[in-house]
């Protein structure tokens, strides 16, 4: 049976850079069977409702085997529904938000090589969704931690610091100050150290780490670097400049019986149809979901396709210092992709 796909195409630029990962992993042979599902603001601004992804697409998340969401937009406004990220990864209970950080071929930024991966806890924090608007001038948001949601990220980061054989994960707290709930992260994920003599837990204080980002981002190297949803989100975008766009930071949503795949960037509004943006998250969270549904040898052919023509610095976008449009790029990676495969 072939696996099933649910796919968001989203708003802003999402639709066309969902186009282009589909020309990349049609061009690959995919035995996948994706099928198109509503949802994001676009859709709810035309329908409404509580939610912005309509209960027919719930059902076909439910009977996927993986879900791919283009970038959605989200309204800064109170009495709007949770984003769609938020709904996905609550209703699945997808745990792990995965950010690989890696500096790509050709493109070493002004701070120099980095590898490291940020692995941030989706489902509880400050983006539980428990806010309460108290009167007109004061609202209050509860930030929740658990010990169940706290064990099993940090034995997802210890775990891939094993199979990576990296030596340090770096929990990022700020116990000091949130005593209670910063204090019982520190103490389940010490508590789960213990059982990883290989792997070596350094805490680090989240101002700090960010501003050690900023200064010495190769101390970082090799490691896993763990922490709490809000502070994984924002300290994995700050990495993403090191690596040059934020539009070459693929993710992935793990559950321990679901996955939803997505680029980490927004939905870019101001640039939609402009045929302009970069498409390598995109194309490279396809690959990995191919590689999760067990398409093993096509995603290590868009992997190294990809990484070939950001390497060579011609067919690539504007923010990767080209004059390529999203098509193109995508064009020129799902050809090298599929030559790839017919010579292997």
């Amino acid at each position: 049976m072939p696996k099933k796909i649910a796919l968001i195409r989203g708003d802003g630029v999402g639709p066309e850079l969902v186009d282009a990962m589909l020309t990349v992993l049609n061009a690959v042979g995919t035995k996948a069977e994706i099928t198109n599902c509503d949802g994001g603001l676009e859709w709810w601004q035309a329908h409404g409702g509580s939610s912005f992804i309509p209960p027919e697409s719930w059902d076909l998340l439910k009977s996927a085997d993986a879900c791919y969401k283009g970038p959605t937009t989200t309204l800064p406004t109170p009495d709007t529904p949770k984003s769609v990220a938020v709904s996905i990864r609550q209703f699945f209970d997808l745990y792990a938000n995965i950010r690989p950080i890696k500096t790509f071929p050709n493109q070493v930024g002004p701070l120099g090589e980095v590898d490291f991966v940020c692995v941030r806890e989706g489902t509880e924090g400050l983006y539980t969704g428990l806010e309460h608007r108290l009167s007109d001038d004061c609202a209050i948001t509860i930030r929740k931690i658990t010990r169940k949601a706290c064990t099993r990220i940090a034995k997802y980061a210890f775990n891939m610091a094993r199979e990576k054989s990296w030596k340090k994960v770096i929990a990022i707290h700020k116990g000091n100050i949130l005593k209670e709930t910063d204090g019982l992260f520190l103490k389940i994920v010490e508590e789960v150290a213990k059982n990883y003599s290989d792997v070596e837990l350094e805490p680090y204080f989240i101002d700090n780490f960010a501003q050690q980002l900023v200064k010495n981002p190769q101390r970082f190297n090799e490691n896993i670097v763990m922490s709490t949803n809000l502070f994984m989100d924002v300290i994995s975008e700050e990495a993403s400049g090191l690596i040059g766009s934020i539009g070459c930071v693929y993710s992935a949503n793990i559950g321990d019986k679901y996955a939803m795949f997505e680029p980490a960037h927004g939905s870019a509004p101001k640039y939609k149809g402009m045929n302009k943006v970069n498409p390598t998250a995109t194309i490279l969270s396809g690959a990995w979901m191919l590689d999760y549904l067990g398409e093993k040898d096509l995603s290590d052919a868009i992997f190294k396709a990809t990484f070939d023509v950001l390497a060579e610095g011609v067919t690539v976008t504007y923010d990767l210092k080209g004059n390529a449009s999203t098509s193109g790029m995508a064009e020129v990676i799902a050809k090298k992709a599929k030559d790839a495969l017919a010579q292997s």
